[in-house]
């Protein structure tokens, strides 16, 4: 079956740009990550070393800040490419699609930067908590447009199906940042923002060396056959651009809801607050790159789910989305518990005893990650059936869940209370996006919820995570019900391609 869809794949592009099958794409993916993650690894525990808890915490804020307004000041109309570029490339319409995207979004860009820059005093209170740190704001405001045409970028060339690209991308921007900022804080100042000027200017690079690959992507297009009509294309984009800006701004103040009431609410002086967020981000530095993984997975999944869903096999939309949803969970829970092992070496020694308050949450900072890199999986399913507003209402339910339990646990339990609220509240956003994918005609395997409610078991600690899931291994080969038969089929199937594609590699190299 896999065989049979990846051939359907490769017949139904119509242009001559290259593409990658989803199989293919998530082992580039995985290969170049790997590494990527190991670069994200050691600049985050550098980060930890050479910038004090105050530092850390404002890049914390900073850091979150960009990721909250790049999407929100172009009304997320980047987010609709993994859903439409496929369509309008087939319909021979790919090129008055991009123009019109990038004229719009290049507004609204210079309009957000122009009004962040201008109110600094504002967005420092906003921010940081506190007045003083205008020039700070201005330098993030800056670094915002670079991110905002990065994104746009990535955006695209994930829609397009070209996984060796934006994996590329991805690994020269974290090497880039590793080593510009390694060089800003050691050679010119160890603060927040000398970390902010080298993640503009690890994403300007990446635009840059992107700028070749775009000019092909234009080439490649065809010209148009009829006009696109603006009605017609607003009447359709800007519902689901709306609704998918809606869900990154909630999807993103989810993520960064307890850091905001951490600042504002937990009658702590700034400084000292963002010295808690300095404690937190220490406890996130890794969990968060299994996130990313996850969340690099979901991304570059969409255009495949996509592609199968505009062909009318709601069938294998489901198994393919139950399917990752067991193998992305039972991997996360794997890295969880195999880095809450290393954990005492990594905040005793690689942080130099400096975030006690980070090692004493990271257990449950562990166990909501996983969630959390989770739900972008399912909210697949609900942006292919065109129902991002359900997205963003179960995103909206996690936000009030977590504002409201950080009132009621963060002045008693201080940074506990913010961890374990934010647990509660991605629990409850997951189980709501699972409720209403399938109410949208998702059908649910039961064994995806066996293994997607493991998360508590790692503050039990990482041997015991490891025998459950040892467990549910032999459980997964040996019995049945965890693994449905089409999960079976295509993963032997995908396990078999790559075994000719090994054999073939070898033979090459024979010869």
């Amino acid at each position: 079956m896999s065989a049979a869809l990846t051939q359907a794949e490769t017949r139904a592009a119509p242009s001559a740009l290259r593409t990658d099958t989803l199989a293919d794409t998530v082992v580039i993916l995985l290969a170049l990550t790997a590494v990527q993650r190991v670069v994200g690894f050691v600049r985050g525990v550098l980060f930890c070393r050479w910038l004090d808890p105050l530092e850390l915490g404002e890049w914390d804020m900073a850091f979150g800040f960009l990721l909250l307004a790049s999407p929100l000041i172009v009304l997320g109309l980047p987010g609709t490419f993994g859903r439409y570029v496929e369509r309008y490339r087939q319909q021979g319409q790919l090129r008055p699609f991009l123009a019109r995207m990038a004229l719009l979004s290049t507004c609204l860009m210079t309009l957000g930067v122009t009004t962040m820059a201008l109110a600094g005093t504002w967005v420092s209170e906003l921010v940081f908590g506190r007045p003083d740190r205008v020039e700070l704001v201005r330098l993030i405001a800056a670094c915002l447009a670079i991110v905002v045409t990065h994104n746009f970028l990535m955006e695209l060339f994930t829609a397009l199906r070209m996984a060796r690209l934006v994996s590329t991308l991805h690994f020269i921007h974290s090497l880039a940042f590793a080593g510009i900022g390694t060089a800003l804080i050691v050679g010119w100042h160890a603060t927040a923002a000398s970390v902010v000027l080298a993640y503009g200017a690890a994403s300007l690079l990446c635009v840059l060396g992107s700028l070749v690959h775009l000019r092909r992507v234009w080439r490649a297009a065809e010209a148009p056959a009829s006009a696109l009509s603006h009605q017609s294309l607003l009447a359709r984009l800007l519902p689901f651009a709306l609704w998918i800006w809606l869900a990154s701004w909630l999807a993103n103040m989810f993520d960064m809801a307890d850091r905001y009431m951490l600042v504002h609410y937990s009658g702590l002086q700034a400084a000292e607050a963002l010295a808690q967020v300095g404690n937190y981000h220490s406890s996130r530095v890794v969990p968060m790159l299994l996130v990313s993984v996850a969340a690099l997975l979901a991304g570059v999944a969409l255009p495949h789910i996509s592609h199968d869903w505009e062909a009318g096999r709601r069938d294998v939309v489901s198994q393919r989305v139950n399917l990752m949803l067991k193998l992305t969970g039972f991997c996360l829970l794997a890295g969880a518990a195999i880095i809450q092992l290393a954990a005492p070496l990594l905040f005793e020694h690689a942080f130099q005893g400096k975030y006690s308050g980070g090692l004493s949450v990271f257990p449950w900072t562990l166990a909501y990650c996983v969630w959390f890199g989770l739900i972008g999986t399912v909210q697949n399913y609900l942006w292919c059936a065109e129902k991002a507003r359900l997205v963003s209402l179960a995103m909206l339910a996690g936000l009030v869940i977590n504002v409201c339990l950080n009132l009621v646990l963060l002045p008693p339990l201080g940074l506990l209370g913010a961890v374990l609220a934010t647990a509660a509240a991605n629990l409850a956003a997951f189980a709501l996006t699972c409720l209403f994918a399938h109410l949208c005609g998702l059908r649910v395997d039961p064994g995806m919820w066996i293994i997607t409610l493991l998360p508590p078991v790692l503050p039990l600690g990482p041997w015991t995570m490891l025998g459950v899931l040892a467990l549910f291994a032999l459980w997964a080969v040996f019995g049945k019900g965890l693994l449905s038969e089409e999960d079976r089929q295509q993963l032997a199937a995908t396990w078999r391609r790559w075994q000719l594609a090994g054999m073939r590699i070898g033979l090459t190299a024979r010869s």
